[in-house]
């Protein structure tokens, strides 16, 4: 029997742990995009809602892909904030269990991953429409800016996050070619600021003498200025809400003066949301509320059936 030399090596099966790595990479990546946080691009489809486009399966396609560009756009947004936050992050009670902040995920692999998948939304969108491009560029540099110097600028801070909200709503109309009413986007805009100031008042009060050190605009801010704040834009979302569901513009454009119903469910979600803020001290993640607190999220479910009732008029009789 011929014998094996001491001098050779056994073949040994190749390494798993290069593919478990790489997997592991691949769910941190997928953990830093927040797909949790992808319930605040729904305002997307506002312009297939009330664009009366609803029945159409070629639009409700369209605002499907915006909404998935969109999903995509705001994951590159959070993977850069993560990146740049990362030291303070690594202060904070909850972010600092991030995949960035805790080492997981180097800041090179997700810079890089930022790149690809910006560059891949960015054409996805461009091929979706030259305008609705536009918008979604627009989007992504402004968030961009948030993430660097304009988070540091009192007031501005949360104008960059509700003017984001704007422009999503504004390409879902863009998406699908309909107008959209300026006092929908108007009452996006206030929406979005009641729950930054919202936010903003939520770390403020849960980090208390830390919360300079993990956010320096919040030495800014302090929660009589931020309720003062809130309380202002409160009322004129609702007062804005209200003249969009009564003026003879959207009268016309629905054939009906039934929108109005609908007003009671901005009216409890708002003070639900409120109430969720100052005696149970929630407002740190809007997306997590929405979708845990199941008085808030039978109110907005509610609120969208009646708005779809109402605008399609899918019964006789009316």
């Amino acid at each position: 029997m011929a014998r094996v030399s001491s001098s050779q090596s056994p073949v040994t099966a190749p390494s798993p742990h290069g593919e478990g790595r790489r997997g592991s990479v691949v769910l941190h990546i997928l953990r830093s995009l927040r797909p949790e946080q992808w319930t605040k691009n729904l305002i997307v489809f506002a312009g297939l809602l009330f664009g009366r486009e609803l029945h159409s399966s070629a639009s409700l396609a369209r605002a499907v892909a915006a909404f998935a560009i969109f999903c995509l756009l705001s994951g590159v947004v959070y993977l850069v904030n993560d990146i740049l936050d990362r030291g303070a992050d690594r202060l904070h009670p909850t972010k600092a269990k991030r995949p960035i902040a805790s080492g997981a995920l180097s800041p090179a692999t997700a810079g890089a991953a930022a790149a690809v998948i910006a560059a891949g939304a960015l054409t996805a969108a461009v091929w979706l429409g030259l305008g609705f491009g536009v918008v979604a560029l627009s989007y992504l540099a402004l968030q961009t800016l948030y993430s660097g110097p304009l988070k540091r600028i009192v007031i501005l801070d949360v104008l960059a996050i509700a003017i984001g909200f704007v422009l999503r709503a504004a390409a879902g109309a863009v998406a699908i070619n309909v107008p959209i009413s300026h006092w929908l986007l108007v009452v996006t805009i206030l929406l979005a600021l009641f729950l930054a100031l919202s936010k903003r008042r939520h770390e403020l009060v849960m980090l208390a003498d830390g919360a300079v050190s993990h956010r320096a605009i919040l030495g800014e801010y302090s929660p009589y200025l931020l309720d003062q704040m809130i309380s202002v834009v409160t009322a004129s979302t609702l007062v804005a809400y209200i003249f969009y569901c009564i003026s003879p513009e959207t009268t016309q454009k629905f054939g009906t003066e039934l929108l109005g119903l609908t007003i009671p469910f901005p009216l409890y979600g708002i003070f639900r949301y409120l109430y969720l803020v100052h005696q149970r001290e929630g407002g740190g993640s809007p997306s997590e509320m929405l979708t845990n607190d199941r008085p808030l999220l039978i109110c907005v479910a509610l609120w969208a059936l009646a708005v779809v009732l109402i605008v399609y008029r899918p019964f006789s009789g009316v």
